[in-house]
């Protein structure tokens, strides 16, 4: 019988098996905003997002695959299910430690290359600078760890890595959240919102 995290794995990641045919398959689901795809995780996922958020499936963290899986439905899920409001980052801190739990056990790296890009977004998408520090170490060990015909994959999402550690060093927070989170933007931020390529 197929463990219940099996379906939601599949639909994130498919089932090609090189870093750049996975990529060529998913980026869109994964980086894109798409209403379709939003309404598509809300329909097939929500449930398990509602079940996630109140703490029952903490016996997926048990194993990697399920640890995954628990932390696609803190981080990522939320992002579209509930795009736009509060509550797309409400889990954030949550999935912070499940991720710190699972690294500790050496989970991630039982996972592939791509799978573990997963669960260093999660250090990505946090507003302490020590944090962002933390995901650009593991996204630069990532990189280094790459076969030469991947490695530009795995640079861009280094650079994605220090582009977000830079906002949280200047600011101490991501800008273009204030508005979602009812948040106060102060003129320099509103000067920087302004700028080609400042919301993530």
């Amino acid at each position: 019988m197929a463990a219940p995290w099996q379906p939601l794995l599949e639909w994130w990641f498919g089932s090609a098996e090189t870093p750049a045919a996975m990529v060529a398959d998913k980026a869109r689901l994964w980086f894109g905003k798409r209403d379709s795809q939003d309404l598509e995780a809300r329909k097939r996922f929500g449930g398990l997002v509602e079940q996630a958020l109140a703490g029952d499936l903490a016996a997926w963290a048990q194993c990697p695959e399920g640890w995954l899986a628990l932390v696609i439905l803190l981080d990522q899920l939320p992002r579209m299910i509930f795009r736009d409001t509060p509550k797309a980052f409400s889990a954030d801190a949550r999935a912070q430690a499940l991720v710190a739990q699972g690294v500790a056990a050496d989970f991630d790296r039982r996972l592939s290359a791509i799978q573990r890009v997963f669960v260093y977004l999660v250090f990505e998408h946090c507003e302490h600078l020590a944090v962002q520090n933390e995901a650009v170490s593991r996204f630069a060990a990532l990189l280094a760890q790459q076969a030469e015909t991947d490695r530009a994959i795995f640079a861009d999402y280094l650079d994605y890595a220090e582009r977000h550690r830079d906002v949280i060093a200047r600011f101490g927070r991501f800008p273009h959240r204030n508005v979602i989170l009812g948040r106060e933007s102060t003129v320099e931020e509103v000067a920087f919102l302004r700028e080609p390529g400042s919301r993530f």
